[in-house]
């Protein structure tokens, strides 16, 4: 029998988790540009809330991680919290974004609701613990490199700080080179810590480096996963969305086009429900 997650309060009005319905976070892999961010941060909350979901809106300022150093990393801390800061007062959502440096913390936790621990940094305690002490929720991606049951370290970093609100993301794990796959046994062993576990169905079919200077991708496989997470008893969803992939600056390959979005929604809802679980009509 599947654990039941604590209920966690994000801010904005918006609570996931315990019972509350299947939650979604959603946006570009980076900030692209404010006009960009804008429009899609629009989409996905009226998407949302046509279906009573709540809605975390996600872009990074910063992608210290990407594959070369000719790659577009986003507009940096200032430019890119400022833009965030705008949708969160405009759209009154809940808004995430990833750290990767202790130094950028204090300032990211002025604006974001949720701060994440990126999956390749998931074992860097000082990030953790420092992230952990804003009180800020975290959201804790596992690392392509690491077993699941492991996660149950990073949670107790976090706790250490007095910071129980806290969510578990699965995002695939390193099959081969330039490969990823999803463990369907993930989402419960996850949730058995008792926190709310995310599926990221867009980094689970990335292939890492797979175009050689860029990350390639399978996004055709991101309803699959996320139906498959869904039924396991995943308590959100998180997928990067993306106007025109093709044409994404970052991530376009595992990214899914913004058109597919309600449909995709509309067929998790329906999964729940007919798991039993509770979800509006």
């Amino acid at each position: 029998m599947l654990t039941v997650s604590k209920e966690i309060d994000i801010g904005q009005g918006v609570r996931i988790g315990g019972s509350r319905p299947l939650f979604l976070i959603a946006g570009p892999c980076v900030i692209e540009g404010r006009d960009q961010a804008r429009s899609l941060a629009g989409e996905l909350k009226a998407a949302c809330r046509d279906l009573g979901l709540p809605f975390i809106f996600k872009a990074s300022f910063d992608k210290a991680n990407r594959s070369s150093i000719r790659s577009f990393r986003g507009p940096g801390l200032q430019e890119g919290l400022k833009i965030l800061r705008g949708i969160k007062e405009e759209f009154g959502v809940p808004v995430l974004s990833d750290v990767h440096e202790t130094g950028q913390v204090a300032k990211a936790a002025e604006v974001l609701d949720v701060i994440q621990i990126p999956a390749f940094l998931c074992r860097q305690t000082d990030l953790i613990t420092e992230a952990a002490r804003t009180g800020k929720p975290l959201n804790l991606k596992k690392g392509q490199f690491m077993a699941p049951e492991d996660m149950r370290n990073v949670v107790d970093k976090a706790l250490s700080q007095g910071n129980d609100r806290l969510i578990l993301t699965e995002r695939g794990t390193s099959f081969g080179y330039h490969n990823l796959v999803m463990d369907i046994r993930s989402i419960p062993i996850l949730k058995s810590f008792g926190f709310p576990v995310a599926l990221d169905a867009s980094h689970s079919v990335q292939r890492p480096a797979g175009l050689g200077s860029a990350s390639g991708g399978d996004a055709e496989f991101i309803p699959f996963l996320a139906k498959a997470g869904v039924s396991v008893g995943a308590d959100g969803i998180f997928v990067e969305v993306h106007d025109d992939p093709a044409k994404a600056l970052s991530d376009g390959p595992n990214s899914l086009k913004l058109g597919d979005l309600r449909g995709l929604l509309f067929a998790l809802l329906a999964i729940r429900r007919a798991a039993g679980l509770r979800e509006p009509l």
